[in-house]
């Protein structure tokens, strides 16, 4: 069902929008795309979803109050649906997309060993959490090919917040059969670099692991303008 805010209402300017959005689909469709301004992706997104309206103005809007494209397609669904002149429908075409793009990134991460394939990560990574409004720790379990086995959310919060304990994440790659692992968060400040309890966390997972054959391979920090890796730091 189309929201309220979603409706349209008539107007003599529906030929020059309709023309417009014609203009823009053959751009799309014969590949013109370098030359797209933000506005006008989010624009033809909001077209999908909202057909009958001049969706330029609120594209405009979405990038001025969130700051960039990342930043509109990375939003809670909560906060969008609180935006004026967005709705369910609209939300979710903004949404796939996202969904769509992490899609991208994740299949080379998935397909091959990690560690021959460190840049795809690091891509994917970055898009899926560096705009994140919470700090996320999440960990990636490996198998003896450095292949990927899971990829599982530890807790959303702070690192302190969220208690990552030594021993649930050791039971957790014993249960799995993990033989390596690498620990990811954010950092919604925008900067990577570690705390000191950030440190103190990886060396105990770290030593943890030793015992049980388990590497530590790295903790990635991720923020809006890069990340920070413990191994390349010498901090783990």
């Amino acid at each position: 069902m189309t929201s309220r805010t979603e409706k349209h209402v008539a107007t003599g300017n529906d030929k020059d929008k309709a023309g417009h959005r014609a203009r823009l689909r053959k751009r799309f469709l014969r590949k013109d795309t370098e030359a797209l301004l933000d506005h006008e992706i989010i624009e033809y997104l909001l077209a999908l979803a909202i057909p009958r309206r001049d969706t330029k103005p609120l594209a405009k809007a979405l990038l001025a109050h969130f700051g960039s494209l990342a930043g509109i397609l990375t939003a809670d669904a909560q906060a969008l649906l609180r935006f004026d002149g967005l709705g369910e429908t609209s939300v979710a075409a903004l949404k796939i997309s996202q969904v769509a793009a992490l899609r991208l990134l994740r299949e080379p991460v998935m397909q091959k060993p990690i560690i021959g394939s460190w840049q795809s990560l690091l891509d994917y990574l970055h898009g899926d959490m560096a705009h994140l409004t919470i700090e996320r720790v999440r960990i990636l379990f490996l198998n003896s090919r450095n292949i990927l086995i899971s990829d599982e959310n530890f807790g959303d919060g702070s690192v302190n917040e969220t208690a990552i304990y030594t021993r649930q994440v050791i039971h957790r790659a014993l249960e799995l059969g993990a033989v390596s692992l690498i620990l990811v968060h954010n950092h919604p400040s925008g900067d990577p670099s570690p705390s000191k309890q950030d440190i103190a966390i990886t060396r105990d997972i770290a030593e943890a692991g030793r015992r049980l054959n388990i590497t530590v391979h790295d903790h990635i920090i991720i923020g809006r303008t890069g990340h920070l890796s413990f191994k390349a730091k010498g901090l783990i």
